[in-house]
């Protein structure tokens, strides 16, 4: 059996209110296999944001493991943490999070050069993201700009842009209309499924869960399988 790209074991995590203590996971455990698509699903409140952002190493577990590649990711140092979610991870929010002073291009070429990819190659890639997000002749564009589903377009191919092996993404057409949000959604899953990525995808829209490979869904702190075809409500 090949090793996962990303695997939770035990995960554990609560937040003081006051005097009380919010326990929001309390054993999640996942694997995640390679060019595998998987919705998250679960009422809101649920903890499917805090989930992300322990499996993107965001934020460190009360207990539990995240393997990232068939490394544990616990114990190690920040900066090494870091390298980590450049080299394997991608993000997609709901809310794009563009920086509003850079073009589109720039957008997607600025994360490749923190990575330390030249510029060109950079430029080159980001090009080509764009373009098969139907982008091509927007690059040029602030993201002020552009609308709803073109900021989106942007920011997934960001994502993608260091050739990530995992992508997780928090619901990443929630602030869409909903044609707008399917379009979006299709051009996601064909480029995520084009480049054998392993996705992790929380989503409140049962459409959009059913047509991935498979739905986990997040309740009283645990992951489980989904039996049915829908989704929990949110």
């Amino acid at each position: 059996m090949s090793e996962p790209a990303l695997r939770l074991d035990g995960i554990r995590r609560g937040f003081a209110q006051g005097r009380a203590r919010l326990e929001v996971l309390m054993g999640a455990d996942l694997r995640l296999e390679p060019g595998e698509m998987v919705a998250l699903v679960g009422p809101s409140g649920a903890g499917k944001s805090t989930l992300l952002h322990i499996a993107g190493l965001l934020e460190r577990p009360d207990g539990g493991q995240v393997w990232i590649g068939g490394e544990a990711a616990g114990e190690l140092s920040d900066d090494r943490r870091t390298e980590l979610r450049r080299r394997h991870l991608g993000f997609v929010y709901q809310y794009h999070h563009l920086l509003p002073e850079f073009s589109a291009l720039e957008n997607v070429a600025i994360p490749q050069m923190i990575a330390r990819v030249a510029r060109r190659e950079a430029d080159a890639r980001a090009r080509d993201l764009l373009g098969r997000l139907g982008l091509a002749e927007r690059a040029e564009h602030r993201p002020g700009q552009l609308s709803g589903g073109e900021q989106q377009r942007v920011a997934i191919a960001r994502a993608l842009a260091n050739e990530p092996k995992v992508l997780l993404a928090d619901e990443p057409t929630g602030n869409l209309d909903p044609a707008t949000a399917e379009v979006v959604f299709d051009e996601l899953l064909a480029l995520a499924r084009s480049r054998g990525l392993a996705a992790l995808i929380a989503t409140h829209n049962p459409e959009l869960a059913r047509r991935m490979d498979r739905v986990v869904t997040l309740k009283g702190g645990v992951l489980t399988a989904l039996s049915s075809a829908a989704p929990t409500p949110p």
